[in-house]
């Protein structure tokens, strides 16, 4: 008798199981639309300075004769302004049970320890920190009248810890990158 209600608590449970995960499956997935960065003012005073620097950086490379490091920072500077001249797009994200989906491309939970919300000069943002020590963490904004369905979602399959801004970040606010 020990067996027969054993094996059907074992099955009862297993039943309540997939129920939740399905269930669970159908309430988290979310669709929201958002910019892929801030897009942060940059004055003419800005481009100078960047160029200003860019040509003392190689200058200094000419002269100690660091023909690499000439090219490289000829190439960043060019890569800055192309990048600070074009508009953020606007992406399509889907939040299921596996994890965040931008586009064609998938951020599966398994590969995150915990996620955090902030406020990034009045745009809202998801940062996912992952497992792995030395990668990076990932910024995922979000329109502010979602966000309270898109934090629930996210904290059904992650926990919630407080973000704080590393150093990187900190110089990247800093320089309006």
């Amino acid at each position: 008798m020990a067996g027969e209600s054993g094996g059907f608590s074992c099955n009862y449970r297993h039943f309540l199981i997939v129920c939740y995960n399905k269930l669970m499956d159908k309430n988290t997935n979310v669709s929201w639309e958002a910019e892929e960065y801030v897009a942060r003012d940059k004055n003419t005073g800005w481009y100078i300075a960047l160029v200003i620097v860019g040509l003392a950086l190689t200058a200094l490379a000419v002269w100690i004769k660091w023909w690499t490091f000439a090219a490289l920072i000829v190439v960043s500077v060019i890569a800055l302004i192309v990048y600070s001249v074009r508009p953020p797009r606007m992406l399509k994200y889907t939040l299921n049970s596996k994890g965040l989906k931008e586009g064609n491309r998938t951020y599966n939970f398994e590969n995150y320890k915990a996620f955090g919300v902030i406020n990034d000069g009045g745009h809202f943002a998801i940062v996912l920190t992952p497992r792995k020590r030395f990668s990076g963490r990932t910024w995922v904004y979000f329109p502010e009248n979602s966000g309270e369905k898109i934090v629930d979602a996210f904290g059904a399959k992650l926990p919630m810890e407080e973000v704080k801004l590393d150093v990187v970040d900190k110089i990247v606010r800093l320089l309006r990158i």
